[in-house]
């Protein structure tokens, strides 16, 4: 941590070198420029030292020493979201594009110490809950920072949506994969072409019935994994409401392929209507 400072520190003095010969150069006063351009000599190539140890700390890390059974933001990931956040916080009126260089090789040696650390887990929910948790966590510290992330914050969270995505669907294959499994293979496929095997109440009733009997309590245990999971609470709760909201387009999906088969009327009585489902998620929207 106290390298990371160093660092900053360091970046710190030589942009306000940067600035005051700008300044005096403005004012139309050259008598520093020569002192000023030799701090700056010195300061420059110590700081790309020092960073690429950084870098290669990073690279080099030994991931079972690391490693915590814990899916909550990760410390070191932590120390690089602050010290990213605080290098593109400076670095916004002196534009050095060396600086975003380095801090890119920086970031990549972060997505794959964060990838490798998330394989230790060993369930994929969990490998998926410990990389949103990091993810946002990032993002939240680079906003802090300032409206400056750029290209950086943008990566996280395109990852942090493609992982969002990817729990979402571990979700709610662990309590309704019939259903899922159905609408994804049987439900989509196309009566008229006569080529694929009707489908008949007897298939499908199983399915309407276990959802009826059950969905608003798998619903809540949801509710709860998504509490106890995600460390920033609002995260969670938007993750449970994607998932609701996909749940809801599945089994619209089933609804309307039970329309289509033949004797499908006398499930009626066991259908859900999406009106309900519906208020589950906005109840569930309430909740904060």
């Amino acid at each position: 941590m106290c390298g990371f400072f160093y660092i900053v520190r360091m970046f710190s003095y030589g942009m306000t070198t940067f600035l005051s010969q700008l300044v005096m150069s403005r004012r139309r006063i050259p008598c520093l420029d020569s002192y000023l351009d030799k701090v700056n000599i010195a300061l420059w190539p110590r700081f790309k030292i020092v960073f690429d140890l950084h870098l290669n700390s990073l690279r080099n890390a030994n991931i079972r020493t690391l490693w915590e059974d814990d899916v909550h933001p990760h410390y070191v990931i932590r120390r690089y979201a602050e010290f990213t956040a605080s290098l593109i916080h400076l670095n916004v009126e002196y534009g050095d594009g060396q600086l975003e260089l380095n801090l890119e090789r920086l970031r990549m040696a972060v997505d794959d110490l964060l990838v490798k650390l998330a394989q230790m887990f060993a369930r994929q929910k969990l490998q998926t809950v410990f990389l949103i948790n990091n993810y946002d966590m990032t993002i939240s510290v680079l906003k802090e920072a300032g409206p400056d992330g750029g290209k950086i914050q943008q990566h996280f969270e395109e990852l942090l949506k493609n992982n969002t995505t990817i729990f979402v669907e571990e979700l709610l294959l662990e309590h309704f994969s019939d259903l899922i499994k159905f609408v994804k293979t049987r439900a989509s496929e196309d009566p008229s072409t006569g080529t694929e095997r009707p489908i008949t109440i007897a298939e499908i009733e199983p399915i309407v019935k276990d959802f009826a009997s059950r969905w608003k309590a798998a619903i809540e245990l949801m509710h709860n994994d998504a509490i106890t999971s995600f460390s920033n609470f609002l995260c969670g709760m938007d993750i449970l409401r994607a998932a609701l909201t996909q749940l809801l387009l599945y089994y619209t999906r089933l609804s309307d392929c039970i329309k289509r088969v033949n004797g499908g009327s006398t499930l009626n009585k066991d259908l859900v209507s999406i009106s309900s489902i519906m208020y589950e998620i906005r109840k569930y929207s309430r909740t904060f």
